[in-house]
């Protein structure tokens, strides 16, 4: 069954709208795959990327030319091969220009062309001036040698190369990176005498594996002087596969007591470092740090000068933390995706890569060896014309200057041929009559050994591959280089604890009765001492340290916490806890606390419910805070207590009846939540009706004492009158005397 012709329409094609759509996706898809994005193993460029070398080039902006402006060269390359976008392509040619962006930069530019801070800061192109540097020779040197496939320009009115004939794998030293459609392509820069080295390797080698070519490319080689610290065996697994990542450093010294940071990750922006060391400070989250500044010039392109607090600041530890936190260290994703000699995309490993350009290479040698045969054949050719010319010359010049036809006479009489004979009448005669049989036999010579020394290189693959190899190892010779990016095996960053960053100072924590928290410097301040707004005063406040968390419980059992460091000075009001936690409505805090994590604390409820739990227990991110106590309904939170020794410490209760129960705490349970269990025994009736609750809550140590306070008066019971006060817990306990039977609190020695 054939296809329905389709309808034509005043002489034009109609198809589909869904068919149209789908071949013009697919056309865009390939022609941004194929033809932009990217890079061609051969010659390591993209299209533009090599439109403009070519351009620069037919412009006679060689490295000894005076520069032109790049105007100039962005109008040929958008005039004569294909219409790019003038931005794009001025930023594509802005980009081999720049030296902290290729490894080995193409164009040599004047002007402003970007800065590290900013590399898209460059001037218009119609200020700056540009030419090729003496390495883009590379590239171009065997142009006009026969070694490249020409194809027509946009418009069909000129040819421009397919590919540049490279000399060296451009492709591995200058890298490229590049988004088409559903792939992309991330080729790190190396360094230029390690490729050289593999590549000689590898012909020496044919089987050598990567991790053999791994021990001469170690790894990317990027323009800046930052550390690679990606293990070996990362980066030899990203040679063999094509695709993974890699990790650089900043590189640092210490002047004195200031830290110096004087090479930055590929790409790094030192406004950028700044900025964001400078959000640390303002948020408080870099105590250590005093001071930042920028000495960058043009002798130390990056210095970025770090002032610590003192002298006692681990100063790897601080920059660790910076390198976790900021761009200080940074990651590069690795795609060796490539448009190989298939002229398809594909992602490859190291020896794939290395292996298809040396067999580039060596078809580029041999387009080369024979275009120069071609010529010196026909050099020889029209020689051996010339020689029949001398030795008959009178002959010549008589045929020359009386026969209407003197190329067919000049054919019969001398048996040459159509090229030879062109070529002797296009001698001039003067010419002709200098001609020397000597300089005629010399030449003759010379090139006659040329062509065999040609004709034995292409017929011999061991000596292709020694010219292949003897170049290599010239143009190594003439532009390779150190690397610049040295390989440092560490293990990636890791930010620092925030309190560790804290210095341990003593702080007490205040919260008012209206919820306004602050913390004063010190355990000498008195908390009621302290200003407070019209109608507020001192509800709760604790003594601990800067680094630590400041902890809170509210009344229906909820535990909060943040750092004290991050409270606000005492010398004003404070803030609003709202304004940090979120409470349950009708809600108040009834507590303050403040310890190490391992500290533990007596929580009761006024019903006699308890258990013992650690202060990291009342820790948590929540805004709302986390549930900690359960009491029961109608039941108030005391103030949690302090424990010294869980072993041997006596749990102290009294009623509102005036009953004491002295206990030891072992016998209570430690939780990380709950409700606990019964401290002293209320009659059911009393805590229902409200009569009797548990009023004061103490824990006092083993031979320690406890007192009493009443009122104005005070009854200081130690540990032998302790003793007639013990039972067991959940007991009913001892009448305290009368008089003291209405305690207020109690405080243990």
């Amino acid at each position: 069954m054939t296809d329905p012709a389709r309808p034509a329409f005043h002489g034009f094609e109609q198809i589909p709208l869904h068919e149209y759509a789908e071949r013009a996706y697919l056309d865009y898809s390939m022609y941004v795959v194929l033809d932009r994005a990217l890079p061609f193993l051969g010659d390591g460029l993209k299209p533009v990327q090599r439109r403009i070398i070519y351009a620069m080039s037919e412009l006679g902006l060689n490295a000894g030319a005076k520069p032109k402006k790049s105007a100039r060269t962005v109008g040929d390359v958008i005039g004569k091969f294909h219409p790019h976008g003038d931005s794009a392509c001025y930023e594509a040619l802005v980009l081999m220009a720049q030296p902290f962006s290729y490894r080995y930069p193409l164009i040599e530019g004047q002007g402003n062309f970007g800065s590290p801070d900013d590399p898209k800061s460059f001037a218009a192109m119609r200020y700056t001036e540009s030419k090729l540097t003496p390495i883009a020779e590379v590239l171009l040197g065997e142009l006009g040698q026969g070694t490249v496939e020409w194809s027509p320009n946009f418009d069909g009115t000129l040819d421009e190369p397919t590919w540049l004939p490279a000399r060296l794998p451009h492709l591995l030293l200058n890298g490229t990176t590049g988004i088409a459609v559903g792939m992309a392509t991330d080729v790190p820069p190396h360094n230029l005498n390690e490729v050289v080295s593999a590549c000689v390797r590898l012909l020496d080698d044919p089987d050598a594996t990567t991790r053999d070519l791994c021990e001469h490319i170690r790894g990317p080689d990027y323009p800046t002087a930052a550390e690679i610290i990606t293990p070996a065996a990362d980066l030899l697994s990203m040679y063999e596969t094509g695709h993974g990542s890699v990790r650089a450093r900043a590189t640092y010294i210490k002047e004195g007591q200031n830290i110096v940071i004087t090479a930055l990750p590929y790409q790094v922006s030192p406004s950028k470092i700044m900025e964001q060391i400078a959000a640390q400070l303002r948020a408080k989250k870099l105590p250590w740090l005093e001071d930042l500044r920028d000495e960058s010039d043009h002798q130390n392109p990056v210095r970025l000068v770090l002032v610590p607090r003192s002298n006692r600041v681990d100063i790897d530890a601080l920059m660790g933390h910076l390198m976790a936190t900021t761009d200080l260290e940074k990651s590069f994703r690795v795609n060796l995706n490539i448009i190989g000699l298939d002229g398809r995309p594909q992602v490859r490993g190291l020896r794939s890569i290395i292996g298809e350009w040396l067999q580039f290479r060596t078809d580029t040698l041999k387009r080369r060896l024979k275009h120069r045969l071609d010529k010196v054949e026909r050099r020889l050719h029209l020689l051996e014309g010339l020689l029949i010319a001398f030795l008959n010359l009178d002959e010549v010049i008589r045929i020359i200057r009386t026969e209407d036809e003197p190329k067919a006479v000049l054919i019969a009489r001398f048996g040459l041929t159509e090229d030879q004979a062109e070529y002797i009448l296009e001698t001039k005669l003067k010419q002709l009559a200098r001609l020397e049989e000597m300089k005629i036999r010399g030449e003759q010579d010379e090139l006659a050994k040329e062509r065999e020394k040609l004709v034995g290189t292409l017929e011999s693959n061991a000596k292709l591959k020694k010219l292949l190899k003897d170049e290599l190892l010239a143009d190594a010779k003439k532009f390779g280089d150190a690397r610049r990016s040295p390989l440092v095996a560490r293990s990636a960053a890791q930010a620092i604890d925030e309190t560790e960053l804290v210095p341990s100072e003593p702080v007490t924590v205040v919260l008012s009765q209206k919820g306004w928290i602050r913390a004063a410097k010190g355990h000498d301040v008195d908390p009621a001492s302290l200003s407070y707004r019209e109608g507020d005063a001192l509800q709760s406040f604790a003594r601990g340290r800067s680094n630590l968390q400041a902890a809170f419980l509210d009344s229906t059992g909820r535990a909060y916490s943040t750092a004290a460091h991050t409270l606000p000075s005492a010398r004003g009001n404070g803030e609003p806890i709202t304004g940090r936690f979120t409470l349950p409505a009708g809600a108040q805090m009834v507590a303050t606390l403040a310890a190490e994590n391992d500290q533990r604390f007596l929580l009761a409820s006024s019903f006699g419910y308890g258990f013992t739990t650690r202060f990291e227990n009342l820790v948590g991110r929540n805004k709302a805070g986390k549930a900690l106590f359960n009491p029961d309904s109608g039941a108030a939170v005391l103030a949690p207590v302090p424990v010294n020794d869980p072993a041997t410490d006596w749990v102290v209760a009294v009623t509102t009846a005036g009953h004491l129960l002295a206990f030891p705490l072992k016998e209570l349970p430690e939780l990380d939540k709950g409700k606990g269990n019964k401290l002293i025994q209320i009659p059911p009736a009393k805590l229902k009706s409200g009569e009797e609750v548990v009023t004061a809550l103490a824990v006092v140590r083993q031979g320690g004492e406890a007192t009493l306070f009443c009122g104005a008066r005070k009854l200081t019971l130690g540990w032998r009158d302790l003793q007639a006060y013990e039972g067991a817990r959940a007991s009913r306990g001892q009448m305290l005397p009368r008089g003291f039977q209405k305690v207020d609190r109690i405080e243990s020695a």
